[in-house]
């Protein structure tokens, strides 16, 4: 269809799809929908088993807007990318059509979506590069920050990598995979489940590359991650940051720090190694028969995900090995403080992911409620692993930093059971804002005042089941049923009719109206912008609780693993 036929809304429609992935789905934010048109329409009706309209002649199909979490899932499990085009303005305040833009763009390795994400596996975003057999291979899980990058030297030894990462969507630039393809070699033989992302040529050049990475690090060289003698690797790593920032839309300042390492610093586990000990995953289905079911007696999201590490990269260095190995029996051998400690983690929520919803601008009141509760949580495990003195339980209790002054900011601000959505009010506790709690009096009274109003009409007029009621296309009325239509006072003014009864207003109630509702929404916006500028001013301790984080998730793993070796433990 040409675009001259189309509404003003669908040229807004068909430009926002010029700006997404051409293999994108596009979800275009009508009103209280999200509605997706033409091929989009036909290929979501298939994959959510939604119904497929038409609008004007061409094909429709849409949700929900609070439906999201429902269906995203279903997408990213069939590796489809989405592109999200939200409203940009309110529409009652908008001239003319409604502005509209792409806010983010979401792809199986750039999902942040609790929904979509497995608490306990890591969602690595992955970028391959290859010069003369030699491949550098960047991992990024945007949800908790973790970001490394390595060298390989062989084909076989990327794949092996690959399959341990368990990674969901690589990077190629668009030169090596139309090489590849030419040669009928396509990167299936490094990891079948899994979707490959060409990318112009440029993103993948070291000078891009290192500009990207500095600049999200704040530095002048890359030397301080041990880049210097990893020049694919860099090229990698410069890659996956601008890819997940562009479909982000959004600054990622949780993604703070760059680990290089060698393969040769752990024992070496190929794809079939893996599956025939069946490490963490079973050969026939049974996932009992797997190690990581037998070891994972771990509390947190956290400690499950370090597990699953520590399971498929096993440490060469014997000093690292001794140091866990003390720690796990120091733990062991204290039965009632280890299962008070893992009592006491099992309360603290994901840490890891929720600093990176914070940074990401998409976590809600409960991830600081959450986030409250667990760091205050972090003083009663310093002082249970005060039992133990272990070199390496010494430096996870020294990490432990506790964070007192951001509880209390937290919790003075956030009620006790916030509702997820941050936009409706009822999330920000009384007496935190002088000017909210005003707006609310006066809603709340306001609302007091239609009591009396309705007391006082029924009354004035001798109507008994005279009503005052709301609905958000006529405001505030009165209802009078036609039965009692002969008793109307002369100055009520007729709003509706129905079919049993007619709707008036009078100018008091009109402007009593205008008040309430203003209270509600300014006091609604106010919560809302109050809500925002705490959430930014939690971004200040990010280093600080990704640092406790990582400290919880060792801890609970050293714990699991100290379980495990007393229940199993036979003595001689």
């Amino acid at each position: 269809m040409s675009d001259i036929n189309l509404t003003p809304m669908m040229k807004q429609y068909r430009a926002a799809k010029e700006d997404s992935p051409k293999d994108a789905i596009l979800l275009f934010r009508l009103g209280d929908f999200y509605e997706m048109f033409f091929d989009d329409a036909e290929r979501a009706s298939k994959l959510l088993d939604i119904t497929l309209t038409k609008r004007q002649g061409y094909p429709m199909s849409g949700f929900p807007w609070h439906a999201l979490d429902t269906h995203l899932p279903k997408l990213i499990a069939a590796g489809v990318k989405i592109a999200i085009a939200e409203q940009m303005e309110d529409p009652k305040l908008a001239k003319g059509i409604v502005k509209r833009e792409i806010t983010r763009i979401i792809t199986p390795g750039t999902v942040i979506d609790a929904v979509a994400l497995n608490p306990e596996c890591n969602n690595f975003l992955t970028a391959l590069v290859m010069r003369k057999e030699r491949f550098g291979l960047a991992s990024l899980d945007i949800s908790t920050g973790e970001f490394r990058v390595t060298e390989l030297d062989s084909a076989a030894a990327a794949e092996t990598e690959m399959n341990r990462l368990g990674a969901r969507e690589c990077l190629v630039a668009e030169s090596l995979l139309d090489e590849w393809n030419a040669k009928q070699t396509r990167p299936a033989e490094f990891v079948r489940k899994m979707l490959w992302t060409p990318l112009p040529d440029w993103i993948f050049s070291r000078e891009n590359s290192e500009e990207t990475l500095k600049r999200q690090f704040q530095t002048s060289t890359l030397d301080g991650f041990g880049c210097r003698d990893l020049p694919l690797a860099v090229c990698a790593a410069g890659a996956v940051l601008h890819y997940a920032i562009e479909n982000l839309k959004h600054p990622a300042a949780h993604i703070r720090r760059l680990r290089s390492y060698q393969n040769s610093d752990y024992m070496t586990l190929d794809s079939i190694s893996q599956r025939n000990l069946e490490l963490v995953e079973p050969m026939f289905g049974n996932r009992e028969s797997t190690l990581l079911h037998v070891l994972n007696q771990t509390s947190t999201p956290m400690g499950s995900r370090l597990m699953r590490e520590w399971i498929l990269r096993p440490l060469y260095n014997r000093e690292q090995i001794n140091e866990r190995l003390d720690a796990v029996e120091a733990l062991k051998d204290d039965p009632l403080t280890l299962a008070e400690t893992l009592e006491v983690i099992g309360t603290i929520r994901d840490l890891e992911r929720i600093i990176g919803r914070l940074n990401l601008g998409s976590a809600n009141a409960r991830d600081l409620a959450a986030l409250a509760h667990s760091l205050s949580i972090i003083p009663e495990v310093r002082m249970l692993l005060d039992n133990f003195s272990t070199k390496l339980l010494d430096e996870l209790k020294n990490n432990l930093e506790p964070l007192p002054e951001l509880v209390e900011k937290i919790r003075s601000a956030i009620v006790d059971e916030p509702p997820q959505i941050i936009t409706e009010g009822d999330i920000i506790r009384e007496g935190y804002s002088a000017e909210l709690d005003e707006l609310r009096r006066w809603a709340r009274d306001g609302k007091n005042c239609l009591s009396e109003i309705q007391a006082r009409e029924q009354e004035r007029s001798g109507i008994k089941s005279l009503k005052v009621r709301y609905n958000k296309v006529f405001g505030y009325y009165i209802e009078i049923s036609k039965s009692n239509l002969n008793m109307v006072p002369e100055d009520y003014i007729r709003k509706q009719t129905l079919v049993n009864a007619e709707r008036f207003i009078t100018p008091e109630l009109k402007e009593l109206e205008s008040k309430i509702l203003g209270a509600e929404e300014k006091s609604k916006a106010l919560e809302h912008e109050l809500f925002l500028q705490l959430r930014e001013s939690v971004l200040e301790y990010t280093a600080r609780i990704q640092d406790i984080a990582a400290a919880i998730a060792r801890i609970d793993v050293l714990g699991a693993l100290a379980e495990c070796a007393r229940r199993k433990y036979r003595g001689g």
